[in-house]
């Protein structure tokens, strides 16, 4: 082939470590071409391959009665009866947004919808979970404008709610934010398409936008640390069009319905390359692809540049080639391209042509099949002790006032008044209070979302802290009335080269296995992002789990109104936690101690509870950063009332414990409650009384009013 010979540096420059490249020429027993380097380079990068993380990733539950499609397709599928599923995943798109923050945030929930509709699920609910550097950090203030612009611009264009999601920030992520995106859809049970091709001589079809130069690259890009050649790699950012993305939308769903579809794919990471391989590997066929058939905006690209393009809003389609005419006037109609450019083949070939020229001949097998495995050495992240010294007494009112005025604990508005959240009318729970939840249109029903971790407690103890991500999740979904039924994972971590991140990583997988099982939550899709380190900086380990939970009607619903009167009820065992707790980094700025223990029997037991006697409660949120006395704040906010804690005790307060929630119930409801309570063997208390205008702990106490100013106005004060 008469391509350039290839140098070290170029094999360093497309990712490769030199016994990667040692094994390139065991497997095809010659140099490869430029293009053919640039195809092993993108199927065999961290991003792709998952050659770190597979050996852990297997250890994880996924299948269970609930369960219609796990790990390996574009998305997770979850039956919610009635011959209806929910499709969901969880994606990265942290390089891209640190980089271009705009169009890389823009272009994560662009990708991730594409996963979703792909498998023929109608998006019905979006998420993401975000996370910065130091709100003080000269370019956090660009980072968060310019990311929540991207997902609102995105997502807003394209017509699907935003229902949830995090915002936090910690100068650990200075050099690298994080944009994880989620997107779920609802389709028929029996009408799920997959991306495994099948059948010889099919015809391979590219369907949506035409091909540029953008985002070529973006997939091995997203596989290494930052340095200071930053700026090199804008040119690795996609470019996103929510309009095209809508109508490709629209044309994908009304071509399934034609019979038309033997295999789909959306075309993501690595973008040509990757979405054939993948339809190839899964289907045991091989596949021929002519690049100068392939629609492009811009003239002379080379096929270096068409295979690792990863333009926006295109698809790759395994075609009933009697059903073309039928296809092709689907997207006519719509006017977005379709082109066969290719066709599956007997052999194991990834055979790509341009111009009558070979510029690739690979065994597909060994694209995908045969990636590098690595049984990466770690370092458990070592037990913490005890605090060094016990955490002195404050004044409840001065502590909360210290919370709301840090944006990880101020009101999140500024960011999710951005975003359209009630688009398509079936939004039940928009952003602000906990889970977000969804009508299934045309039925009782409602899908439950919502996305949590902490990762200061995954860098204590990855083992507690990957089990309290789920657990959370799970309280989260519980405290609405839904049933939780699957997760997915989105897993955040530095460059899995060293032993003590390798550890973080190990660590969190274990605790979150054991919680999932434990709580009957299987991990159904997921996405690993690794190297997530500038200058040898990494961010905090951060295993973002999202999940979905089924109300099976209006009356399992937990409606969230608060009311003048209330009792607070606290269920669950109160210790008084402080170790790696909001109050001790905020307030007293110390950095010590162990994530809180997460005893997966109390939080089954809890939750169980909690939603079989539903209609004895008001209003219920979980418990998790700053305790009882931010949970019981932002309670009484929510319904514009006040709210007064019988005790001020400052561990009591804001201690961490988890399995615990705050009930709001009226007088009768509270007796049944805890009389129910007492008779099950469930940690309950009643701890005080919602209404009024102030907000008390013991005999501290201020206004809701004066509380409130600095908790709704902190975030755009920051960053508006």
């Amino acid at each position: 082939m008469s391509e350039p010979e290839i140098s070290q540096t170029l094999i360093e420059a497309h990712g490769l470590k030199p016994e990667e490249y040692q094994k390139i020429l065991e497997i095809i027993r010659r140099t490869p071409s430029f293009t053919e380097l640039g195809i092993f380079s993108a199927m065999w990068n961290e991003h792709c391959s998952y050659k770190s993380s597979k050996k852990w990733l297997r250890t994880l539950p996924t299948t269970g009665p609930q369960v219609i499609c796990g790990p390996g397709e574009n998305a997770g599928v979850v039956d919610i009866g009635d011959g209806q599923a929910v499709v969901f995943k969880m994606e990265s798109h942290n390089h891209p947004s640190y980089i271009e923050p705009y169009q890389g945030a823009a272009t994560g929930v662009g990708g991730i919808l594409r996963d979703v509709f792909t498998m023929g699920a109608r998006p019905i609910a979006a998420m993401n979970a975000l996370s910065f550097g130091a709100p003080e950090h000269p370019k956090t203030r660009q980072l968060v404008n310019g990311v929540v612009a991207g997902v609102g611009g995105y997502g807003n264009c394209f017509g699907v709610p935003t229902v949830g999601g995090e915002v936090r920030f910690d100068k650990a992520y200075n050099g690298n934010c994080l944009v994880n995106a989620f997107a779920a859809g609802l389709a028929d049970t029996d009408k799920i398409f997959y991306s495994a091709a099948s059948g010889v001589g099919m015809p391979i079809v590219y369907l949506g936008a035409k091909t540029g130069r953008d985002g070529v690259g973006g997939a091995t890009m997203a596989s290494a640390e930052f340095d200071d050649t930053i700026e090199d790699k804008r040119p690795t950012v996609q470019v996103g069009d929510p309009f095209t993305e809508k109508r490709l939308m629209e044309a994908c769903l009304e071509l399934m319905q034609t019979g038309a579809v033997i295999s789909i794919q959306d075309m993501g990471a690595a973008g040509l390359t990757c979405s054939a391989v993948e339809m190839g590997d899964k289907g045991n066929l091989g596949v021929r692809l002519d690049l100068e058939k392939v629609p492009t905006r811009e003239t002379s690209m080379t096929a270096y540049e068409m295979m690792l393009s990863e333009s926006q809003e295109r698809m790759l389609m395994v075609l009933r080639p009697e059903k073309e005419d039928v296809a092709r006037a689907v997207f006519e109609k719509w006017e977005l391209d379709f082109a066969i450019v290719g066709e599956t083949i007997a052999e194991d070939r990834f055979l790509i042509m341009h111009n009558g020229e070979i510029k690739a001949d690979l065994p597909l097998k060994a694209l995908s099949g045969t990636a590098p495995e690595y049984d990466r050495p770690y370092i458990a992240t070592p037990l913490q002790g005890p605090l060094q010294e016990p955490v002195p007494q404050i004044d409840p009112v001065d502590a909360l006032k210290a919370l709301l005025s840090d944006p990880n604990y101020a009101s999140k508005a500024w960011v999710y008044e951005q975003y359209d959240c009630q688009v398509m009318a079936d939004t039940v729970r928009t952003p602000g209070m906990g889970a977000g939840i969804v009508r299934v249109h045309g039925t009782e029903k409602m899908l439950a979302f919502t996305s949590d971790v902490t990762p200061r407690y995954v860098f204590a103890n990855p083992v507690e802290g990957g089990k309290q991500a789920v657990a959370e999740a799970y309280r989260n979904l519980t405290a609405v009335g839904a049933l939780p039924l699957a997760s997915t994972d989105n897993l955040n971590f530095g460059n899995p080269e060293k032993p003590a991140i390798m550890g973080q990583f190990v660590g969190a997988i274990q605790g979150i296995g054991e919680a999932v099982r434990k709580l009957d939550m299987p991990i159904v899709s997921g996405n690993v992002s690794l190297y997530n380190e500038t200058d040898g900086e990494a961010i905090l380990p951060t295993p973002t789990i999202g999940a979905v939970g089924l109300i099976p009607s209006r009356e399992h619903l937990i409606k969230g109104h608060v009311r003048e009167g209330d009792h607070a009820i606290l269920i669950g065992d109160t210790k008084g936690h402080l170790g790696r707790s909001a109050l001790l980094e905020t307030v007293f700025n110390r950095f010590e101690g162990d994530a809180p223990p997460v005893d997966l029997d109390a939080e089954k037991r809890n939750g169980d509870f909690i939603r079989k006697h539903r209609h004895w409660i008001a209003a219920c949120t979980d418990l998790s950063d700053g305790g009882l006395a931010l949970a019981a704040f932002e309670m009484a906010q929510s319904a514009g009332l006040g709210v007064k804690i019988d005790r001020d005790e400052t561990d009591y307060l804001f201690g961490e414990d988890q399995a615990r929630y705050l009930l709001a119930c009226d007088a009768d409801q509270a007796e049944a409650l805890m009389m129910a309570a007492a008779r099950e063997n469930i940690p309950v208390a009643r701890v005080g009384r919602f209404g009024g205008s102030d907000i008390c702990f013991g005999r501290s106490q201020t206004t809701l009013a004066a509380l409130e100013s600095e908790y709704k106005s902190r975030f755009a004060t920051l960053f508006g």
